[in-house]
């Protein structure tokens, strides 16, 4: 950090290790294996590490993570591990490697909305109601997005708690990736509505130096004062079967996002973002972005139609589920980080050969 408070990236730090005590042996001559540990311990030193933040949508809720059983969902394990996966294929090293150059949070925010779902399902229970299971489904999916919904500035309460819990895992990724690391955000279904709202709240609450009507204290008492958590290094940005079109019936919802955030040349100068809208033609809660508005179409690089799901999903609206462990999505995306960390690592020492 200068004096002034600003931070600057650090790839190139000053690495206090004696060259001649690295690189000989006792006797003083060349050793090619303490020579390859020292590049090795440099390059660890001076890694920039890229954030990766995950947001679930709606229903998808975990028992087994509510329970304790797992530390977190399957289909989050599947998707971060496909993309550790081909992020190491992509660079040339171990997934084990690749895992510590990227760090992910997962944004849980499920559990903040069961003891009001669970409330109004004891409610309507035993009242001689047809397809039970159907309707459990609908309170489970339809009730997330109804109960997100701001209908006015007294009515915020879960809104707030949501965002508040994205504020909290920033916070973890800004400790863990570091303060100035490149954010790339991952949202599929509700989540990516969340996320949107999350940043484009906090795009104007810098633009109006800091309106408590849109990042009020429930939220701001969660973040740090960092360029990540501030939401200056979002670089990357993934909608996965979005509804976001649905809310642009909402007035200014039309006015997206900036992806990435216009502030990011302060850290990376040479990164380039983007935001990938990945669509399934049959899932009927998603739809491409870029035809929204002129601002839209700026601003989202691409609205890419994909086919997701099984033999028994892929062809019909089941399909919403099956974005999070498809190939040609969890790919793209690695692609992309293998870029980004080419791009904020270029004084990187790779470990010489033996």
């Amino acid at each position: 950090m200068t004096k002034s408070g600003r931070f600057v990236p650090f790839p190139s730090r000053i690495v206090k290790i004696s060259l001649q005590e690295a690189v000989e042996n006792g006797e003083g001559i060349y050793d090619r294996e303490k020579f390859a540990n020292f590049f090795k311990r440099v390059s660890i030193m001076s890694v920039q590490k890229i954030a990766v933040a995950v947001i679930h949508g709606m229903g998808s809720g975990d028992p087994d993570v509510d329970e304790g059983k797992l530390e977190q969902p399957k289909y989050f394990s599947r998707l971060s591990r496909q993309i550790i996966e081909r992020f190491a294929q992509q660079l040339g090293i171990s997934p084990e490697e690749a895992e510590s150059r990227l760090v992910f949070e997962y944004i849980y925010w499920a559990p903040l909305l069961q003891p009001e779902q669970g409330e109004l399902w004891e409610k309507v229970q035993g009242e001689n109601l047809r397809f039970e299971w159907l309707r459990f489904f609908f309170i489970n999916v339809l009730g997330d997005t109804i109960a997100y919904q701001v209908t006015s500035e007294r009515d915020r309460s879960l809104y707030d708690r949501i965002h508040s819990r994205v504020a909290e895992s920033l916070r973890n990724l800004a400790e863990k990736a570091g303060p100035t690391a490149p954010l790339c955000t991952v949202a599929h279904s509700l989540g990516s509505v969340i996320a949107s709202n999350y940043f484009y709240d906090l795009q104007e609450f810098t633009r109006t130096q800091g309106s408590k009507v849109l990042m009020p204290e429930a939220v701001t008492n969660q973040m740090g004062n960092t360029p990540l958590e501030r939401g200056e290094t979002l670089s990357l940005f993934y909608s996965l079967g979005s509804p976001i079109a649905l809310w642009s019936l909402h007035q200014k919802f039309d006015r997206p996002i900036q992806v990435p955030a216009k502030q990011l040349s302060n850290y990376h100068p040479d990164l380039v973002g983007e935001w990938v809208n990945f669509y399934d033609p049959n899932d009927i809660i998603s739809y491409p972005l870029k035809p929204l508005s002129p601002e839209y179409e700026q601003v989202v690089t691409t609205d890419w139609p994909v086919n997701v799901g099984n033999v028994l999903t892929s062809w019909n609206p089941l399909s919403h589920v099956g974005y999070w462990s498809n190939d040609f999505i969890t790919g793209a995306i690695a692609e992309a980080l293998a870029s980004t960390w080419k791009v904020v690592n270029p004084d990187y020492f790779p470990a010489i050969a033996q």
